[in-house]
């Protein structure tokens, strides 16, 4: 029994790395995503300025602000699924800990 006890718990340990790394990717999401952000408000400031600038067409600034609004939108839905991510891989972390305990406890009585 022992033995299979440790293969769970090598499991588990693994499975804490792969949540580890699920928690850096999503923080790499919400970088990017800032990011995405950032870039946006860079575009309605240019789309603004096109407005006032007679050479540049209005309706091609407001579509620009439109774009511009939307990438924030979705960079904010991008921080938060990258936040949903941590969530449930620290869950997910807490959980192969109990995993390890037990079986711990299970080789030790």
């Amino acid at each position: 029994m022992a033995i299979y006890g440790i293969s769970d718990s090598i499991n588990a340990i693994n499975g804490i790395l792969n949540a580890i790394n699920g928690i850096i990717n999503a923080i790499k999401g919400s970088i990017n995503a800032m990011n995405g952000s950032i870039d946006s408000i860079n575009c309605i400031v240019n789309a603004k300025n096109g407005i006032f600038n007679p050479t540049n067409g209005i309706i091609d600034s407001i579509n620009g602000i439109i774009n511009a609004i939307n990438g924030i939108i979705n960079a904010i839905n991008g921080i938060i699924n990258s936040i949903n991510c941590i969530v449930n891989a620290t869950n997910g972390i807490i959980n192969d800990i109990n995993c390890i305990k037990n079986e711990i406890y299970g080789i030790n009585n």
